[in-house]
């Protein structure tokens, strides 16, 4: 017993010390894992054969994390996004798995090995890109989208490629014999009575999530302990893997097709919430034995051979990637992107790679060659990523600050940088009351867009000096930054505070220390864009609580006058914590400080209402003669 605690305890120290060190350098969880088993494993040797045995068990993972992408997708949201998720995503699949099972084939190795291989390489890392992408702020943009619809299918491709692998295997390999000790219901039977048995499962899968799903969910649900919903959401899809294990077909297709069954449901949210915490558990165990698993000794042996097969798939892959995003209209910045974060192997491959060893349709050797061409290439994500952010999207930007701006050809009395979301209001408002302005955004879309619905805007990036010289700054009385580049519209505060200090600055913030940070540059006011609409929201809430509309106007009046009373001071101290000038977390103390002082006011505030309203309504207090 000793001795499993001990192994436990390697397993998830490592991933504890690895995974937050390579979030933070901006790798991302799964080469955090990877790293984890490659120290543990091949570097210091302190985990042995079980590693094997173990990897078996959480591979169990893969099947939850399937379940939960069969949960995510809406089928009417797929149908709405079919183009580019059939287009892009089938074609990259289809192209990437036909060059690279052409290029194994003629490397003399079997059809079968070679498809296997095209599976393995073919899918992109879903975890990497899409954590990289939300903490770069690109999923919104046509890069992003594109490269989340290619991920999206490379996901529900690798259902089927998990059904088709079993019958890549070799006549004469022992697959069948590895299954001897499973419970089967289609060993003995003939081919048209296995098809038919297949169907009658997965129709009864489909049949009991829509119809006997909703029944078990809410008797369960009635009983109020959330440990037994949780047993019944692993129930459901350990006996799913189970049946689909019994009639020979992949687990994950089986708990891929009840998750798409029950996206609708009303218990989806709490499926989800049960299940993910074994699929992050499971998964993450599945990745330390990856990489504990990989023989180092093969890369010693041979480094050319695997860093130019590495090199050789991403840029078959890149020239895909780059063609189709072309020929489905994706362009500039935004070709690069998708071209560069779908350019490595994935985590999947490792799920794939480990299926077809099992199976014997790739033999050990070549799935330790391929096992690290999969890592390296995720390896080099990171640097690609660097790639695009330092060397391709600045040229486009360049490119783009070099297109002819609108001419100008009126001036006005404000001047509006960036018409988003929150330049628009300002931008009505001030229209409104007849003010005067002059609107500048580089994004040509959105200035077509305003246009459009007839709101005068002009092609221009405000960050450029002429370009505010052309808009008339030096007339101007007052310049409201609404930009979405932080560190863009400090510079431009900074500038323009400096060249022209008769101008106002209002600007627009992303949180308080972005206030602070163009307060310090210049800006004589700053808001931030979630204080007001937060306050509004904590009102509507004190008021659906049953506050009267009085109480809730009071409280937050009191809110805003201790946060106004503080802001200079807390300001102060940000300055000289950032200046160095003291050690002692000054602004940090302030801070806590400033929570303290506004729950105290709202607390008094509500005391001096609950008197008020008691001297209202008690009755008065007639002195007898």
């Amino acid at each position: 017993m000793t001795d499993y605690f001990l192994q436990a305890f390697i397993y998830l120290a490592a991933a504890v010390i690895a995974v937050p060190i390579a979030k933070r350098l901006g790798l991302g969880s799964v080469l955090g894992y990877l790293v984890a088993g490659v120290i543990i494993g091949p570097l210091l040797g302190v985990v042995g054969d079980e590693t094997v045995t173990i990897q078996h068990f959480a591979e169990f993972g893969v099947v939850m994390m399937l379940f939960l992408v069969g949960l995510e997708l809406d089928p009417r949201a797929l149908w709405a996004m079919k183009s580019r998720l059939l287009g892009l995503g089938g074609l990259q699949v289809g192209l990437t798995l036909l060059a690279v099972s052409g290029l194994a084939i003629a490397f003399n190795q079997r059809w079968s090995v070679g498809i296997a291989i095209g599976f393995v390489l073919a899918l992109s890392s879903t975890a990497i890109v899409l954590q990289t992408l939300q903490e770069k702020g690109l999923q919104k943009t046509d890069g992003g989208k594109s490269a989340f619809s290619v991920l999206l299918f490379q996901d529900i491709a690798v259902i089927f490629m998990l059904a088709i692998i079993p019958l890549l295997a070799l006549p004469d390999s022992s697959a069948a014999d590895s299954g001897a000790h499973n419970v089967s219901l289609v060993a003995d039977l003939p081919a048209w009575a296995h098809a038919l048995v297949i169907l009658v499962s997965v129709a009864a899968v489909i049949s009991a999530g829509h119809y006997l799903s909703r029944p078990l969910f809410r008797f369960v649900a009635s009983s109020g302990l959330k440990e037994v919903f949780t047993a019944t959401a692993l129930m459901l899809v350990i006996g799913i893997a189970a049946l689909m294990n019994m009639v020979g077909l992949s687990a994950a297709l089986g708990t891929f097709l009840a998750g798409v069954v029950l996206a609708n449901s009303e218990f989806r949210h709490e499926l989800e919430s049960s299940v993910a915490p074994f699929k992050g558990l499971l998964l993450g165990l599945f990745f330390i034995t990856v990489g504990a698993g990989i023989n180092v000794q093969v890369l010693s042996h041979s480094p050319w051979l695997i860093v130019g097969l590495t090199l050789a798939i991403m840029l078959v892959k890149a020239l895909i990637l780059f063609g189709i995003g072309g020929f489905f209209g994706v362009k500039g910045s935004d070709r690069w992107l998708l071209t560069l974060s779908l350019a490595q192997a994935g985590e999947f491959g490792f799920v794939l790679l480990s299926y077809s060893e099992q199976n014997q349709v790739i033999p050990g050797s070549l799935a330790e060659i391929l096992a690290l061409v999969v890592a390296l290439s995720m390896f080099l994500t990171p640097a690609l990523f660097i790639l695009f952010d330092r060397v391709i999207l600045p040229r486009f930007r360049h490119q783009s600050n070099q297109r002819v701006a609108d001419p100008i050809d009126e001036q006005g009395t404000v001047i509006i940088a960036g018409i988003g979301r929150v330049g628009q209001i300002v931008n009505r408002l001030l229209m409104a009351n007849g003010i005067k302005t002059v609107v500048l955004d580089i994004r040509a879309e959105q200035v077509e867009l305003m246009r459009r619905i007839n709101t005068k805007a002009y092609f221009g990036d405000a960050a450029q000096h002429d370009i505010l010289s052309t808009a008339g700054i030096e007339q101007a009385a007052m310049l409201v930054v609404a930009i979405d580049n932080q560190q863009a519209a400090i510079e431009m505060v900074r500038y323009v505070k400096r060249t022209y200090p008769k101008v106002n600055i209002m600007a627009r913030a992303f949180d308080r220390g972005h206030g602070y940070r163009l307060r310090h540059a210049g800006a004589n006011v700053s808001v931030s864009e979630t204080y007001y609409s937060a306050l509004e929201l904590g009102a509507q809430a004190l008021h659906c609580s049953g506050f009267s509309p009085q109480e809730v106007s009071r409280q937050t009046t009191a809110y805003q006058n201790i946060e106004q009373e503080q802001s200079d001071t807390l300001y102060r101290a940000w300055v000289d914590e950032n200046a160095g000038k003291h050690l002692d977390n000054d602004y940090l103390t302030l801070f806590m400080q400033l929570e303290g002082l506004i729950e105290q006011a709202l607390q008094q505030e509500r005391a001096a209402e609950t008197s008020a309203s008691s001297k209202q309504t008690d009755p008065p207090d007639f002195k007898q003669p």
